[in-house]
Order: C-alpha cells, then sequence, then structure tokens
C-alpha cells in the first residue's frame, strides 16, 4: 500500500486538497464545533478574558461614578451659592422694607405737624442698659439741631434734645428720671405730666403724675402730649396706661405708662423744631383737634428746665 501511495502522491494530494477547499466553501459562514485544542485554549485563556473585561467594566463604572459624583458636587454647590444669594437678597428686602416703614411713618408724622420743620436723625451711641434714657444722634448744630427740639419714632413721641454739639447732639427719651411731659388721656382728657422713674425704666416703663384723684382715666387709654407745653406739639402718642394707683395724700394718682416706641430698638428718629414755623401755621386745614374740656386749663406742672 506504501508503494501504491507513493506512486500515486501527487494525486493524492491534489485531492485532498479539493476535498478540504470543497468542505470549506460548503461550511462557509457556519461556525464548526470548538476542536480539542480550541476547547483546551478557551478553558485556559476564557477566565482571565472575564476577569479583564470585569476589571474593565470595573474602572470604567468606578470612573462614570466619580465623574457623576464630581458633577453632583459642583451643581450642590452651585445651589448653595444660589441659595445664599437669594438669602442675602432676601434680608436686604426685609431691610428696605423695615426702613421704608419707618421713612414712611416718620412722614405721616411730619405731615400730622406740617407748621412745623422737621427732619430726620440717626442713632449712633446709647447710654449702657437695656432701654433708652439718653443717647446720641448723628445731627448737630450744624445741621440746625438745637436743645429742647423734639424727637419722635412712627410711633410717637421719644423725648426732646438735651443739648447739640457742631456734628451730634444728647437726646433725652421719656424714660430718663429728669423726663417731663405734659399729657393727658385722649379719651376722657385727664391731664397729668409723665415723668422718667429709675425703677420703672428698668422694664421700659414710665410715670404719668399729678392726675386728679376724681379723674376718669383708666387702664388701656391713650396718653398722648397736651397743649400746655413750650416745648412738645399738642397730640403726641406717648404711650397707653397699664396700672393706676392713689398717691398717699389721697388727693391725686398716678398711672404706670408704657410707651408707645419700643426704645429698646430705636435707630431713626424725626426732629421736629417746634420754633421755627412753616407756612403751613396759617393754613386751618392742618390743625390739631383735642378733646374739648374746661379741665385743660387747670394748673399743673409744666416740663422742668433743660441742664
Amino acid at each position: 500500500m506504501f508503494s501504491f501511495f507513493e506512486r500515486h502522491k501527487k494525486l493524492i494530494l491534489t485531492g485532498a486538497i479539493l476535498l478540504l477547499a470543497a468542505l470549506a466553501l460548503l461550511t462557509s459562514g457556519k461556525k464548526l464545533n470548538a476542536t480539542v485544542l480550541d476547547s483546551a485554549i478557551g478553558f485556559v485563556v476564557t477566565p482571565f478574558q472575564d476577569i479583564t473585561s470585569g476589571i474593565g467594566s470595573w474602572v470604567e463604572n468606578t470612573t462614570s461614578s466619580r465623574r457623576e459624583k464630581t458633577e453632583l458636587l459642583e451643581e450642590n454647590e452651585k445651589l448653595r451659592e444660589e441659595v445664599a444669594a437669594l438669602q442675602a437678597d432676601n434680608q436686604r428686602l426685609a431691610l428696605y422694607e423695615t426702613e421704608n416703614e419707618t421713612l414712611s411713618g416718620l412722614l405721616r408724622i411730619a405731615q400730622k405737624y406740617p407748621q412745623y420743620a422737621s427732619f430726620g436723625a440717626t442713632i449712633i451711641a446709647k447710654n449702657p442698659g437695656v432701654f433708652y434714657d439718653v443717647f446720641t444722634i448723628d445731627s448737630g448744630s450744624m445741621d440746625g439741631i438745637e436743645a429742647n427740639m423734639v424727637l419722635v419714632a412712627p410711633e410717637g413721641l421719644v423725648g426732646k434734645v438735651l443739648e447739640s454739639g457742631a456734628t451730634y447732639a444728647k437726646g433725652q427719651s421719656i424714660l430718663d428720671s429728669r423726663s417731663s411731659v405734659p399729657a393727658m388721656s385722649l379719651r376722657t382728657g385727664d391731664l397729668g405730666v409723665v415723668k422718667g422713674d429709675y425703677t420703672l425704666m428698668n422694664n421700659g416703663l414710665c410715670m404719668m403724675e399729678y392726675i386728679d384723684a376724681e379723674a376718669e382715666i383708666a387702664v388701656g387709654d391713650e396718653i398722648v402730649t397736651s397743649h400746655l407745653s413750650d416745648i412738645y406739639p399738642p397730640g403726641l402718642t406717648i404711650g397707653k396706661v397699664r396700672e393706676i394707683q392713689s398717691d398717699a395724700n389721697g388727693l391725686t394718682k398716678y398711672a404706670v405708662i408704657e410707651p408707645a416706641v419700643d426704645l429698646k430698638h430705636l435707630d431713626t428718629l424725626l426732629v421736629i423744631d417746634k420754633n421755627q414755623t412753616t407756612d403751613a401755621a396759617t393754613d386751618p386745614s392742618h390743625s390739631t383737634e383735642l378733646p374739648a374740656d374746661d379741665s385743660l386749663t387747670e394748673s399743673i406742672p409744666l416740663e422742668e428746665e433743660v441742664n
């Protein structure tokens, strides 16, 4: 047989090649079963391929996660900055609104007394303590400020100017023990004098003295400045009655007054110059109405002299 192969070797090789070519054409595009060698190679290589593929996926996922985390952190930082900016804007708007309300209130006071010259001032210092008794404003004689000019807030009377420097002035609130303001009950017309008291001042209160024993003044009454004053315009709100007590002599009584103005948080004032009148003083439409009562002419102590 060997000799037969030798004699027909070329023919046999040619036939084998043609047979393989025919098989290749017949199986073109079809996946044949893996050979033993391929299977052995796949058994060894596949786990490494899985590991490599897993590492690649982990690296990709980790990188993607870090990128997303970085983007989220940047977005959160931007949101925090936007929130902070909005909060700052809201605070500024609230401040502007408060200032606008204060200025509007001062304007209403000025319009109530158009016959007197008036202008604004700001408190820049105060004596130690919880409430104001003596304080400093940012206007002085160079701005036209003089002693005994009246100081008011949107809610009502604050006090008066004690003394004036070139660029500043000292103000005295109605809580100061030296303060003395002719006053009356808006409801009944009963007269008295609102004065500061050391003990009451610690609680932000003052006192109305020299009230007639028969007066009908009552708790809750609004107390205003009376017409019996050379310093204060009539009708300025001072506060409300908190308590009424009889004096030891039985002829008079006194009332504890809660000021209308929050003297603890006061910052902006209106200065009224009662001695400097405007053209509106001759206009009857601007007159201030007060309760008609014969008792308004009774004699009571007026405000004390400025020290």
